[in-house]
C-alpha cells in the first residue's frame, strides 16, 4: 500500500473545502465566547479553552458545570460522554494515517472534528494519500473556532436565540447528513446508520445527558463491523 503524505497543497485544499463550515465555526465560537462570559469565566480562560480542547460540544457542556470549586469529575464525565465518539472516528482514520511519523498521526487527533474527518473519509474512499485534506480542514476550523471565541468573550453580543431563529444550529448536521449520504455504499450502511439511531434513541432516555452520542456510535460501529466482516 502506498505511504500517506501530508503536502501543502493538501492541506491548501482541505481549508479551502471547509470555508463555508468554517464560516459557521466562527458563529457558533462567538457564542461559546459570550456563554462563558455570561456564567462568569474569564477571557483569557474561554479563549485558552478553544485553543487548547477544540471540541465545541464538551466546552458547551463544561459551562453547565462551571463553578466555584470546580467540580472536576461531573467535568471530565460530561467531557467523555459528548466527546468519547472522537475514539470512534480516530479509529476509523487509523489505517490512513499509521503509515505516518508519530508527531502527524497525533497532530492529525488534535484537529481532529467532524467535518475535516468526513472529508478525510471521502479522500480515503476515493484513493487519495495525501492526509493533507485532514489537516488543513483541521487547522481552518481552529483558527475560526479560536476567533470566534475571542470575539465572543470581548467584542460581539450574540445570544443562543439568534442560532435557532435563523437556523444556524443545524449548519453541522446538515453538512454531516450531506457528506454521509455521498459517502453511503449500499443497504449494509443503512443497517449500521440504523443502528447508531435507534441505539441514541433509546440512551437518550435512559442514559445521562449526553452518553447517547457515545451509545449511539458504538452500537453502529460494532454493526458496521459485523457487516463488513459477513461480506
Amino acid at each position: 500500500m502506498e505511504r500517506a503524505v501530508i503536502t501543502w497543497r493538501g492541506m491548501g485544499r482541505g481549508a479551502r473545502e471547509l470555508v463555508a463550515v468554517g464560516a459557521y465555526a466562527f458563529v457558533f465560537g462567538v457564542a461559546f465566547g459570550i456563554a462563558a462570559r455570561n456564567v462568569g469565566m474569564e477571557g483569557w480562560a474561554a479563549n485558552l479553552m478553544s485553543a487548547a480542547v477544540f471540541a465545541g460540544g464538551s466546552q458547551f457542556a463544561v459551562l453547565e458545570l462551571w463553578q466555584s470549586p470546580v467540580a472536576w469529575g461531573p467535568l471530565l464525565i460530561a467531557t467523555l460522554a459528548v466527546n468519547g465518539r472522537h475514539f470512534l472516528l480516530g479509529a476509523s482514520l487509523y489505517p490512513w494515517l499509521r503509515s505516518l511519523p508519530a508527531w502527524q498521526v497525533y497532530l492529525a487527533a488534535v484537529l481532529l472534528s467532524e467535518p475535516n474527518w468526513a472529508k478525510a473519509i471521502e479522500a480515503e474512499a476515493r484513493g487519495e494519500r495525501d492526509v493533507g485534506v485532514l489537516i488543513g480542514g483541521g487547522v481552518l476550523l481552529w483558527v475560526a473556532w479560536v476567533a470566534g471565541t475571542i470575539a465572543g468573550s470581548g467584542f460581539i453580543d450574540l445570544s443562543p436565540e439568534h442560532f435557532r431563529r435563523f437556523g444556524l444550529d443545524l449548519v453541522f448536521l446538515a453538512f454531516l447528513s450531506c457528506m454521509l449520504t455521498g459517502l453511503r455504499r449500499g443497504r449494509s450502511d443503512d443497517l449500521a446508520w440504523l443502528a447508531a439511531g435507534i441505539t441514541a434513541l433509546a440512551a437518550m432516555a435512559i442514559l445521562p445527558a449526553g452518553w447517547h452520542i457515545l451509545a449511539g456510535a458504538v452500537a453502529g460501529g460494532l454493526v458496521g463491523v459485523v457487516v463488513d466482516a459477513r461480506r
